[in-house]
């Protein structure tokens, strides 16, 4: 039976019925006393709000650990992970991609705001901070408007030598991007390694025996409401010898894949700084490996779970010790002894492992 075969007379009850119940708002028949149990609880987000973008700690002292949450601010733990303090709740901004401490005056700790890790629920920073004592009070040293910092890179010897990769907004062109250095702590900032407004940088990294020798990763990349773009004609591999005055550009010829290229991330070996491993993204991407210092490079593995979200993760980190022992982190973490030929999956610590989930 349909409504409209219903007769008139029910049609004016139920209209009177309808204007009753919502002229009368329910609340004001609610006893105050039945709630007073009803306590609020956070119900989310989880996964989006509580990974972690960037860490670092101090070499002589392990036990002090910084890292830097993807929209979570800063935290420190002074006890190797036991219990942690939040550090950063009184800045403006919440937003973390990077992390640095310098190694011989531990005091100084560098932050860069705005995860790198570009999603579409990603938020956004607002410049670099630096702590002169050990992360209590926070200093906002600019490039504000480079939207992402994903990595810092600091001289070992001169605290005042900083290098900054910025890779500017996610959601359309802007000039405050690329690689910056600073040479007076912070105080000013020169950008020496620049492609075009939609190009950024997504890694900068030091030779641990050769301050002066830097290794860039150059990324296009761009995100629409309806799509993302990663790769382009902008991105590219760069090598400095001179501390960032100048800049050679590493392409196919040089062993790495061919075609436009996306998002890549480097690795130096400290116990074989010759040994430099490069996780790049492209058509078909790669780990490569150059056992010459970055001058020639060739593939080494190209399964599909060494990159399997590039334009996400894209992480490499050669052991300290044993430079054919190396991590490739993407959506779980994988060891390999051979220099990177084979892989293996962590059983202790990967997530998709029964009881990990």
């Amino acid at each position: 039976m349909t409504l409209r075969k219903l007769p008139n007379r029910f049609h004016r009850c139920l209209a009177v019925v309808a204007t009753v119940l919502f002229a009368t708002p329910l609340w004001a028949s609610l006893d105050p006393d039945l709630l007073a149990g009803m306590k609020a609880r956070a119900i989310g987000p989880a996964a989006i709000g509580g990974r972690i973008a960037a860490v670092d700690a101090v070499a002589s002292d392990p036990n002090f650990i910084v890292i830097g949450v993807a929209t979570g601010g800063v935290w420190i733990s002074e006890n190797g992970g036991l219990t942690w303090t939040p550090v950063f709740d009184d800045e403006d901004v919440a937003s973390i991609g990077a992390v640095a401490i310098n190694q011989k005056h531990p005091d100084i700790i560098w932050v860069g705001t705005g995860e790198g890790n570009t999603r579409n629920s990603t938020s956004i920073g607002g410049g670099i901070y630096k702590s002169v004592d050990g992360g209590r009070t926070w200093r906002n040293m600019g490039l504000e408007g480079s939207e992402r910092i994903n990595r810092i890179a600091l001289h070992p010897d001169n605290p005042d030598i900083v290098y900054v990769a910025a890779l500017g907004t996610l959601w359309g062109p802007n000039s405050e991007r690329g690689v910056y250095r600073s040479t007076d702590g912070g105080e000013s900032w020169e950008r020496i390694l620049y492609v075009d407004e939609q190009t950024g940088a997504t890694d900068i990294k030091m030779d641990p025996t050769n301050p002066d020798k830097l290794f860039a990763g150059m990324w296009q990349f761009r995100r629409w409401p309806y799509q993302f773009r990663s790769g382009g004609p902008g991105s590219g591999m760069y090598v400095s010898l001179d501390g960032g005055d100048s800049w050679e550009q590493r392409t196919e010829e040089d062993g790495l894949p061919k075609g436009e290229l996306g998002r890549m991330a480097f690795s130096i070996a400290p116990s074989n700084p010759d040994r430099v491993y490069a996780l790049v993204e492209a058509k078909k991407s790669a780990l490569l490996r150059s056992d010459d210092g970055g001058v020639s490079w060739k593939k080494v593995n190209q399964e599909y779970n060494v990159a399997d979200r590039p334009f996400y993760y894209t992480e490499v980190i050669a052991d300290p010790q044993n430079p054919d022992r190396v991590y490739n982190m993407a959506t779980r973490l994988r060891v390999s002894i051979d220099g990177g030929r084979t892989f293996e999956y962590n059983p202790v610590i990967d997530c998709c492992a029964p009881g990990n989930t």
